[in-house]
C-alpha cells in the first residue's frame, strides 16, 4: 500500500499505554503518523514518545502558539487521510457525539473530513450505560467506524466489555479503511488452514500449515470491500476484521462448508491444505500401543478424500477459481500439472523447501502460473503483499471477463 497520512488521537483512559505500539504498527506499515493528545491523555503517555516514534511533532494544545499563528488545527486536520482515535473514552465520545470541540482532539474530529476510526475503552459498567450506547449508535449512524471495544479483564478490576482492541486490529480496521475499494459488492470465498483426519479419539492424520496465508487473503479482501467468509481448519489465527467466519476440521467438512457458500460467491481462492486421504475407520477410542504385539505396527487403511477444488472448478461459470500448490520440488512444473488437473483460473505455487516461505512465517514466495503456460514469479514478500497482489490479479481476470 502506498503512503498514507494517519492522525492518531490520544484520550485519557489507562488504554493510552499500548499507543505507542499502534505507532510502530502504522510506521513499519510505510505510513505517515501524526500524533495528536488530550491534556489528560498526557498524564498516561507522554508527548515525546509519540514524537520520537512517530518521527514528526506530537502536539497536545489547542492554542499552542508555535502552531495557531497558521491556524495550525485546521491544517492538521486537512493533512489527515485517516484519524484514528485510540482509545476513545466515555467523555470523548460523548463530546464527538454531540459535536462539541473544547480540546485539540475534539476540534480536529469536527474539522476533518477524513474518516473517522474509534477504538473505545472504558469501564464495563460506562460502555453499558444508555448514553454511551446512544453516543455510540449516533456515531455510527453518521459513519464512523468502532473496532470493539472487547472483553476481558479490565485495568479497574471489573470483567466484561469495555478493553480496547489490542493494536494490531485497530491498525487492521484502519487499513481497511486506508485500502482501495476495488472489490465492493464482490462475494469472495477463501478457504484457509490444515485439516485434520481422525484416526482415534486423540489422534489425527495432519499437515503443517498454519493458514496464515488464507488469512492474509481474506484480510485483504474484507479491507477492498469484499463480502468475505473463511472456511477454516483448526487454528489458533484470529478472525481478520470484517470476515465471517466458518470452523471445520477435516476435509468432508470443509468440502460442505464450500458447497454451502459457494452459489453466493463470485470468487474462491483455495489456500487450504486439504488431506488427501482420510482412515477409512475412525476408532472410538483411543488406540493404546499395550493392545499390540511388542513386535508390531500399526496398519491404518486409507481412503481417498474428495477433490473440492476440482469440483468446484468444473461448473464454475462466471466465478473466478484460484488454486495454491504447496510443493517440496519441481514447483512450476507439478503446478502446472494441477491447473490442468484442477481446471481453475490461476494456480499459486510456492516451495515449502524454503525456510523463508514455507509454514508458519509471515512471508512467502511465490508463482502465478496461468493457463497456458505463462508463469510470473514474485520476489519473498510478506503474505500481505502476496494476498494484495494475487487480488489485483483476480481483479483483472474479472474486468476481463464481464
Amino acid at each position: 500500500m502506498q503512503e498514507r497520512r494517519i492522525l492518531l488521537a490520544v484520550s485519557g483512559g489507562i488504554a493510552a499505554y499500548k499507543t505507542p505500539e499502534l505507532v510502530r504498527t502504522f510506521v513499519r506499515a510505510g505510513h505517515a503518523v501524526r500524533c495528536v493528545l488530550t491534556p489528560e491523555a498526557t498524564r498516561f503517555v507522554t508527548p515525546l514518545v509519540l514524537q520520537t516514534l512517530s518521527g514528526a511533532p506530537a502536539r497536545s494544545d489547542l492554542f499552542d502558539p508555535a502552531e495557531e499563528g497558521e491556524i495550525g488545527h485546521i491544517a492538521l486536520a486537512d493533512w489527515a487521510e485517516l484519524l484514528v482515535v485510540a482509545p476513545a473514552t466515555a467523555n470523548l465520545m460523548a463530546k464527538l457525539s454531540h459535536g462539541l470541540a473544547d480540546d485539540l482532539v475534539s476540534t480536529l474530529a469536527l474539522a476533518t473530513r477524513a474518516p473517522l476510526l474509534l477504538a473505545p475503552a472504558m469501564n464495563v459498567n460506562m460502555w453499558r450505560h444508555p448514553a454511551t450506547r446512544a453516543n455510540a449508535e449516533a456515531l455510527r449512524a453518521r459513519g464512523v467506524r468502532l473496532v470493539g471495544p472487547e472483553s476481558g479483564e479490565l485495568a479497574c478490576g471489573w470483567e466484561g466489555e469495555g478493553r480496547m482492541s489490542e493494536p494490531d486490529v485497530i491498525a487492521e480496521e484502519a487499513l481497511r479503511l486506508l485500502g482501495p475499494r476495488d472489490f465492493e459488492g464482490v462475494r469472495v470465498l477463501v478457504t484457509a488452514g490444515g485439516t485434520r483426519e481422525p484416526v482415534d479419539a486423540v489422534r489425527y492424520l495432519g499437515n503443517r500449515s498454519s493458514g496464515r496465508m488464507g488469512f492474509a487473503l481474506a484480510a485483504e479482501a474484507a479491507r477492498r470491500g469484499a463480502e468475505c467468509v473463511l472456511v477454516c481448519a483448526p487454528g489458533a489465527l484470529a478472525t481478520p476484521a470484517g470476515v465471517r467466519r466458518v470452523d471445520v476440521e477435516t476435509a468432508l467438512e470443509m468440502r460442505e462448508a464450500v458447497l454451502r457458500e459457494l452459489p453466493a460467491a463470485d470468487v474462491v481462492v483455495k489456500a487450504a491444505a486439504v488431506a488427501d486421504f482420510r482412515a477409512a475407520e475412525r476408532r472410538e477410542r483411543k488406540i493404546k500401543k499395550e493392545e499390540l504385539a511388542a513386535d508390531a505396527g500399526l496398519s491404518l487403511e486409507l481412503v481417498r478424500n474428495p477433490d473440492i477444488l476440482a469440483e468446484i472448478s468444473r461448473d464454475r461459470g462466471s466465478r473466478i477459481v484460484v488454486g495454491f500448490a504447496a510443493e517440496s520440488h519441481d514447483v512450476i512444473e507439478s503446478a502446472r500439472r494441477k491447473l490442468e488437473r484442477k481446471g481453475c483460473d490461476l494456480i499459486v505455487a510456492n516451495d515449502v523447501s524454503d525456510a523463508a516461505s514455507g509454514f508458519d512465517v509471515d512471508t512467502n514466495t511465490v508463482s502465478f502460473v496461468w493457463p497456458g503456460g505463462e508463469v510470473e514469479s514474485l520476489p519473498p514478500l510478506p503474505k500481505r503483499e502476496v494476498a494484495a497482489r494475487l487480488l489485483d490479479r483476480v481483479r483483472a481476470l474479472r474486468e476481463k471477463r464481464s
